[in-house]
């Protein structure tokens, strides 16, 4: 029984219900979980789809009848006190360019005392298990616990057992969009007090509705997006980051009389269809600047090589355009390559790159999105930061620049960093319960649809090339990319 047989959501609930009411948990499991990644790789449901109510009814139902017949008696913990404390951490899969690997790492952090269990569901392939240990120094209070090989409800029996064993303080749930052993771990009847940390949050994400879950936004554009149009009732737990430093003194802009320019990304924010191509923007970036451009983050060879086909094209030294697929510290990158201006990612924008550049005292310039405000992220960004939506307003902003505005732009961030997004920011708020969470930003007034251009865009994902994108990339989320 495949996802593609069914014509409407109506039948799809009626088909999942009746195989989780007779048994059938793993196929139950794995339809939803094969829905969910049939609508994240089509682009034209991107943004626009975030939550379901009837497949996170659906995982609730199927985790509760799981929770009964699987781990009904199964042995459970005895509450910790408040210096033992168990919080636990349910994930898909950690890995080292993972932004909520990140996010985890701080939510540790900021609560020094406890005992630590991140439970990985492995949905999506194997956890980076020596990363994880690395950053946090191998702490004796920090344990990763891995599922084994097995099908959908072996993995969710185990999942649930964990959780009665525990008996956790605190839960946190960070799946995968896709990853429905997880969203159906969770059960009212457990009685733990549990949050959804909505990082999945450009996609259809599992979770999003789970209505015994408190409901954890990252940033303003999320968190007005979740309160105002679907209704969620939500708590705001701004992104976080470890302060390694401002600008230091001795790291003048444009120091050599030019513009070096970073953006920090993978691949899968910027290899993606789009009006504007960022291959096709950093050769003329450097034509315009004189300078050099500094990329961090995976990229396929392919891309890679359309880059550097460009500064053949328009006769620049390949050494101006810096290739380092990854660092340990994006923060501290920005500084040793003495970057002016900090260019976020497009399509899709990186919440955390954008935080440690303020947090570093680097301006940033943002995309506008022609149709998705969290995929722009210029609300998370400080008042007054440039934003563009076409290539021109961007050179013509760089070709502006002096070392007195930078100067002014990148105080302004460090200034954004301080006030929402420093490590002692989630440590207050951790430690008193989410009582006191921060009031967003508003959203700003810089961002609108750009209506001709959406229709043209989602006019050409209907072409035969694009179609046989999606359809290779579906083949690669299910047979390739769990093994990575």
């Amino acid at each position: 029984m495949g996802v593609g047989k069914f014509g409407s959501i109506y039948a799809f609930n009626k088909a999942v219900t009746l195989l989780a009411d007779r048994g059938d948990i793993d196929r139950a499991l794995r339809l939803i979980h094969d829905f969910v990644e049939r609508i994240i790789t089509d682009p034209l449901c991107t943004s626009q789809v975030f939550g379901s109510k009837t497949l996170d009814d659906l995982c609730r139902r199927i985790g509760s009848i799981n929770l009964e017949r699987a781990v009904s008696g199964y042995p459970s913990g005895r509450r910790k006190d408040a210096d033992n404390a168990v919080f636990v951490y349910i994930v898909t899969k950690l890995q080292k360019s993972g932004g909520h690997t990140r996010v985890i790492e701080d939510f540790i952090k900021a609560r020094q005392g406890g005992f630590h269990v991140v439970l990985s569901t492995e949905l999506e392939g194997k956890s980076d298990a020596a990363y994880f240990n690395d950053i946090l120094h191998n702490r004796a209070n920090v344990v990763l616990e891995q599922a084994h090989r097995g099908n959908h409800q072996e993995r969710l029996t185990w999942l649930q057992k964990k959780l009665v064993e525990l008996s956790p303080e605190r839960v946190y749930l960070f799946n995968h969009h896709q990853d429905s052993v997880a969203a159906a771990a969770i059960q009212p009847e457990m009685g733990l007090d549990a949050y959804f940390y909505h990082h999945g949050d450009h996609h259809l994400c599992l979770g999003v509705y789970l209505s015994h879950l408190k409901h954890i936004d990252p940033h303003p554009m999320g968190y007005h997006n979740c309160r105002n149009k679907l209704g969620i009732k939500n708590i705001y737990v701004p992104l976080t980051i470890e302060d390694r430093g401002r600008r230091p003194d001795n790291l003048p802009f444009m120091h050599e009389g030019t513009l070096t320019t970073c953006t920090a990304a993978r691949s899968n924010k910027i290899e993606l269809p789009y009006f504007v191509s960022y291959f096709e923007i950093v050769p003329k970036l450097l034509k315009t600047t004189g300078g050099r451009h500094i990329h961090i983050g995976n990229l396929s060879p392919w891309a890679v090589f359309k880059i550097r086909r460009g500064l053949k094209r328009y006769h620049i030294r390949p050494d101006r355009f810096v290739y380092k697929p990854w660092v340990p510290s994006v923060w501290k990158a920005l500084h040793d390559y003495r970057v002016d201006l900090y260019i976020a990612s497009f399509p899709y924008g990186g919440g955390l790159t954008l935080i440690e550049a303020m947090g570093a005292g680097i301006p940033v310039a943002l995309h506008k999105h022609v149709f998705s405000r969290i995929l722009s992220g210029v609300d998370l960004a400080y008042p007054g930061a440039f934003s563009w939506r076409y290539p021109e307003a961007l050179l013509g902003y760089c070709t502006s620049l002096t070392p007195e505005s930078l100067e002014d732009a990148g105080q302004l961030g460090r200034m954004e960093y301080e006030k929402f997004h420093s490590g002692l920011i989630l440590k207050n708020i951790l430690n008193d319960a989410f009582r006191n969470c921060p009031e967003p930003n508003r959203l700003t007034d810089q961002f609108s649809v750009e209506t001709d251009e959406w229709a043209l865009w989602m006019d050409r994902q209907l072409s035969i090339s694009r179609v046989f994108f999606r359809a290779s990339l579906r083949v690669f989320m299910g047979k390739i990319y769990p093994f990575l």
